[in-house]
């Protein structure tokens, strides 16, 4: 009876807490949203006075490689390779209350303070492995379309580099739509901008990145300095090319072999779990004991970093490989 009287009360305690704001047209949803935007205003404004504060403090001091510089340089990566609208000390924030809100899901399931900031942690560093992921086959990507746009104008470049860069263009076929509008522009830039040859190259070359310097200091030289024969410097990219995409092809299948194997794996522990689940016994261990949410807890960490460690030994080899280049 006490429990029926408790909730008829809390009824009409709301009840007339309804009426109360019907009555005096107060907009609840307006004041949420009011102090949501001054506490997001006020995170914001203190993320602006860090950032300069460390953009200042940067200048000063030299850089050390720690955990924490590491960490920093694969923030900015992510937030450039993104474009995404945060600083620095913004990104930090949004980390922190994903990580925050991720601890206070696996508190609930998991009912272990210390294994569930472990099971964060994991989760956090699986996701910031599977966005380099995503940022590097980006890149791989684009740098295959500059070597395709490459193999398309050396041969042309006889009659001038800005010639064959026009060719080029007449088919929207030839050059892949992500880069395409970065050529486009060069030949804006020489025919209606203004722009000297150099400055415009160099303009391209920053947009297309590294994998285009070659093309773009050997564009340069012979534009001043064109002579009888010269244009066969730009056979050497084709060349350069042609070994570039073998070596690709092999890293490439190695890659596959590694995620497959991550992937069996993978496969196997959740099959496993999802079988366990089919017992009453089984579940009602894995789900209802410590011992039992520790062993999960435990296999989504493995799962997790078995996933980091794979995608960092492709990056390393991915880094030796340019390095032997």
């Amino acid at each position: 009876m006490l429990t029926v009287y408790n909730l008829v009360f809390s009824l009409v305690v709301l009840s007339v807490f309804i009426f109360l704001l019907f009555i005096f047209k107060v907009n609840v949803f307006g004041c949420f949203q009011g102090i949501f935007n001054a506490c997001l205003n006020q995170i914001a404004s203190r993320n602006t006075k860090k950032t300069v504060e460390r953009i200042k403090k940067s200048k000063l001091e030299k850089p050390q490689k720690s955990l924490v510089s590491k960490y920093n340089a694969l923030a900015e990566a992510l937030i450039r390779d993104y474009n995404l609208p945060l600083t620095f000390d913004g990104f930090n924030t949004l980390i922190c209350i994903i990580f925050t809100a991720l601890i206070l899901i696996a508190v609930m399931f998991l009912r272990n303070v210390t294994l569930s900031v472990l099971v964060s942690v994991s989760i956090i560093v699986a996701g910031f492995t599977y966005f380099i992921m995503q940022s590097r086959l980006a890149e791989s990507s684009k740098i295959e379309n500059i070597m395709d746009a490459e193999d398309l104008i050396c041969p042309l470049a006889r009659d001038g580099v800005m010639v064959a860069i026009k060719k080029v263009l007449e088919s929207r076929e030839y050059l892949n739509p992500s880069i395409r509008h970065y050529f486009v522009q060069f030949v804006d830039n020489c025919e209606n901008h203004g722009y000297s040859f150099k400055r415009a190259m160099e303009v391209l070359n920053r947009q297309l990145g590294p994998k285009f310097d070659n093309f773009a200091e050997k564009a340069v030289v012979f534009e001043y300095n064109e002579r009888k024969g010269m244009a066969d410097i730009f056979l050497d990219i084709v060349d350069e090319n042609a070994a570039l995409r073998e070596i690709n092809a092999r890293k490439n299948r190695i890659f596959r072999e590694m995620n497959k194997e991550f992937l069996i794996k993978t496969a196997l522990v959740s099959l496993f779990v999802l079988y366990s689940l089919t017992g009453s016994e089984m579940r009602n261990f894995l789900l209802s004991t410590d011992l039992g949410r520790t062993v999960i807890g435990v296999s989504i960490i493995a799962v997790c970093l078995s996933f980091a460690r794979c995608q960092s030994l492709q990056r390393d080899i991915g880094i030796k490989k340019e390095a032997a280049r």
